[in-house]
């Protein structure tokens, strides 16, 4: 099997695992992964809201930075040159979303930032790895030094009852709250769990040794609670959990404020803050904060039963020739049993209940401006 540009594609260290689940395997971001398993896409959907589903995530980027110093106050600094959150405010054994930014103020990619006590561990987008470790290394190697972690697999539980699947592995892990994140072991394993995850749903990621990840995997797996779960799914509930994917919602040509992910970033990076700016794209970003940008991110319900696809076209009304925004994400939301979607629009009728219109196959189907997430989260605070 070949990526577009004719290059073999990566397989993570659980492929085997998901061809002997019967996971139908696709491309994704230079690798091989299972876009669904014989259960189908609504199942395996519907499972994770009830239960818990397993997904492989190792195609992510895993990344130490070690400060120099030895004190990770100094590489929490230092990543604050390139993203607007606060990480020097981040406790041991604490992760938070943050984004790496461009001059203009646009997102090279959003990442989970985890205080380990000596270092911090980071997790980016797996198509946007090799550019972020590289962005790392040009702009941070004078403070500290940057080790890509490409011998461990992740792995995701997410569900209701992830908790007591992965509590009969990790005693440690029922103890754990939303974006608690450190070292724990797993079936006698020296492992890395954060509470989070990409579902809306509470649940871990676990990084794991990659030697270890399928026994790990298939320990889980035993599980009746427990089902494989494939890009499909994973992609359906994360739209109606109102989670950007990183490449269609939000990119290096959106801001955060316009991605309306401003309650990322803490008042000490704010105008009048303690550390304000000092990031790649401050002026704009801060002046979005303060004055509000032209554009932003908003959830949207069709008002029919018609799914409504990533780059159909918004209007204003049903006869409007011009276009006043476009969906970025948009499918069926099994857990509403109803059409979702996400995409941008001027501000001025960004408010919810707003009527707009998408062009789909040559008619324009109304939609309505809605809050997200579409589905209530259960993060366990």
């Amino acid at each position: 099997m070949l990526a577009r540009d004719e290059t073999p594609l990566h397989r993570t260290p659980l492929y085997e695992l998901h061809v002997a689940q019967g996971g139908k395997m696709v491309p994704f971001a230079g690798y091989e992964m299972p876009v669904q398993y014989p259960a189908g896409v609504l199942r395996e959907h519907l499972h994770t809201r009830k239960s818990a589903g397993l997904f492989d995530v190792s195609h992510m980027g895993q990344l130490a930075l070690r400060p120099k110093s030895g004190k990770v106050g100094d590489a929490a600094l230092a990543l604050e040159r390139l993203v607007p959150q606060d990480i020097v405010a981040v406790a041991p054994g604490r992760q938070r979303y943050a984004q790496f930014t461009n001059a203009d103020g646009g997102i090279l990619d959003d990442l989970m930032v985890a205080n380990f006590g000596s270092h911090l561990f980071l997790v980016v987008n797996a198509a946007c790895k090799a550019e972020d470790e590289a962005h790392l290394r040009k702009n941070l190697s004078d403070v500290c030094d940057i080790d890509s972690l490409g011998d461990r697999a992740l792995i995701a539980l997410q569900g209701p009852k992830a908790e007591s699947a992965l509590a009969k592995l990790c005693a440690d892990a029922a103890g754990m709250r939303f974006m608690d994140a450190g070292a724990r072991r797993v079936l006698d394993v020296d492992c890395f769990i954060s509470r989070s995850g990409y579902t809306g749903e509470d649940g871990f990621e676990i990084s794991v040794p990659a030697e270890h990840a399928e026994a790990l995997a298939a320990a889980l797996l035993e599980n009746p609670d427990v089902i494989p779960i494939g890009l499909g799914a994973r992609d359906s509930l994360r739209l109606e959990a109102g989670l950007c994917l990183y490449g269609h919602d939000i990119d290096a040509t959106t801001t955060p404020v316009e991605g309306a992910l401003e309650w990322s970033i803490q008042k000490s990076r704010r105008h009048g803050g303690a550390r304000a700016g000092g990031f790649p794209g401050a002026d704009q970003i801060l002046s979005q904060l303060e004055s509000g940008a032209a554009r932003r991110r908003v959830g949207l319900r069709p008002e029919g039963r018609a799914p409504v696809r990533e780059g159909a076209l918004l209007f204003s009304d049903a006869a409007s020739s011009e276009p006043i925004g476009k969906v970025t994400s948009g499918g069926f939301g099994p857990s509403l049993n109803a059409p979702v979607a996400m995409g941008y629009l001027p501000t001025s009728l960004a408010a919810n209940g707003t009527q707009i219109f998408a062009e789909v196959r040559g008619q324009r189907l109304p939609l309505q401006v809605a809050a997200m997430p579409f589905v209530p989260n259960t993060y366990k605070r």
